[in-house]
């Protein structure tokens, strides 16, 4: 079976995802959410969904928004590597989780390091985010050079 643009198929629902996006994107600043973690977020959950358009996309806003190339560059490992602050390691094991919620996390997802609405602009980030792969991917959006 060919991959169907469920965008084109279903205008109105691909908009109303869109607002959702934009909703989550203006939580995440009114949280006070540096842009660049936003991105780190966001590319991270794409990356755990093997979403390549929206891996494009979040690496370039991430440049735009002042990201480097190093942290982006180890951002899959980002476990292992002494680049992330303490608030970024723990906004990325919440996308983590929020993306694969059956893996346990080793991190204290507690309110230690970030504030309830930190957290919930965070997970909001990352649920909207798996619902653009999900569009991207089952929609088969084209990943060329």
């Amino acid at each position: 079976m060919s991959r169907v643009n469920i965008g084109e198929q279903h205008p109105a629902v691909y908009r109303e995802l869109a607002s959702l996006s934009r909703a989550a994107g203006e939580a995440a600043a009114a949280a006070g959410l540096d842009p660049r973690l936003v991105e780190l977020v966001r590319l991270r959950v794409s990356q755990l969904n093997g979403c390549a358009f929206c891996c494009r996309l979040h690496t370039r806003d991430a440049l735009r928004a002042g990201e480097t190339t190093d942290r982006l560059a180890v951002l899959p490992a980002w476990r292992e590597s002494g680049y992330f602050s303490d608030t970024e390691r723990v906004a990325l094991a919440l996308a983590e989780e929020v993306t694969r919620p059956s893996t346990p996390t080793r991190e204290d997802l507690g309110a230690e390091t970030l504030s309830p609405q930190e957290v919930s602009a965070i997970t909001w980030l990352a649920v909207v985010m798996n619902a653009w792969n999900r569009v991207a991917v089952s929609s088969g959006y084209a990943v060329v050079p």
